[in-house]
């Protein structure tokens, strides 16, 4: 019988600008601290002085002891003598997602069966939304849901507010599953967390409202999905994952957005998956690097 993979119980971001001697250093601190390395990935845009990404698993026995002693020794060494960013993430603690949703339940209840089936490591502390439409569905599974109905005219400060209220201090991460509403850029900035949004298009292809009836006026060969992390630019985010499906000029508006339906699916639970993991770094130039 084959032996148990061994378990990570942190994952460790390094990034920043490219220098000689990055990997030998801090796999080196991390050795003198008893951790063992599981899983280790790199990408230098220029090994001479270009952008440096590392991600590290490590499994180090009472992580929870050993942590705060790490910690100082990544800040004198990675930052301080490297010059680098660096973040350290409990492999234990699943990160806390809060779900903003509209009417549609495709995306919503997708993510939330995986959840449920420990596909992604994640709690959901709530689901919000600015219809009663997925309600039930939500409550059923268990998870606390909160209906913001969206104000009338362009200044949605006060629904925005009151979301804020919910969400800050509460979550690590907000997805936005087809949420139907663009958010304010205070409202991005004052959130505090990430937030992972679905556009129903393979981007940068028909942004905004509508793409599947523009893609079929187009007489597109392919309907995908995007999803990205939320920016104060509409839909041009990091992009984190993509995904397509072939179609024909047969198939009618609705015909494109059942198919485009299954790839939505598909790209926000690889995205959120690999954010939860710790899989995505934002770079300086509007991007991501996907370990």
């Amino acid at each position: 019988m084959a032996a148990e993979p061994i378990r990570a119980d942190a994952v460790l971001i390094v990034h920043g600008t490219d220098r000689e001697g990055i990997v030998s250093k801090v796999t080196a601190l991390l050795a003198a601290h008893g951790a063992n390395i599981v899983a280790l990935d790199q990408y230098s845009s220029d090994a001479a002085g270009g952008d440096f990404y590392q991600r590290t698993e490590i499994h180090l026995p009472d992580f929870a002891a050993k942590r705060s002693a790490l910690e100082a020794d990544l800040d004198r060494v990675v930052k301080g003598e490297l010059g680098l960013q660096w973040r350290l993430s409990d492999t234990s603690v699943p990160k806390r997602v809060a779900i903003l949703a509209s009417a549609s339940d495709n995306t919503l209840l997708d993510l939330l069966w995986r959840q449920r089936r420990g596909e992604i490591p994640m709690t959901v502390p709530m689901v919000i939304s600015n219809h009663t439409t997925v309600a039930d569905d939500v409550r059923h599974l268990g998870i606390p849901f909160f209906h913001v109905p969206s104000v009338p005219g362009p200044d949605k400060s006060a629904s925005e507010q009151e979301i804020l209220k919910l969400l800050k201090g509460n979550v690590d991460l907000v997805v936005l599953a087809r949420y139907m509403q663009i958010l304010s850029d205070s409202f991005i900035a004052e959130v505090g967390v990430p937030i992972i949004n679905i556009h129903h298009s393979f981007l940068p292809a028909f942004i905004g409202a509508g793409p599947y009836r523009r893609a079929k006026e187009r007489g597109v060969k392919l309907v995908g999905a995007t999803a990205h992390y939320v920016t104060a630019d509409l839909d041009e985010g990091p992009i984190i994952e993509q995904d397509i499906v072939r179609v024909s000029h047969k198939d009618t508006v609705e015909e494109l957005t059942r198919k485009g339906a299954d790839v939505e699916r598909q790209v926000l639970s690889r995205a959120v998956l690999w954010h939860c993991q710790d899989r995505v770094i934002r770079t300086p130039h509007n991007s991501t690097v996907v370990f």
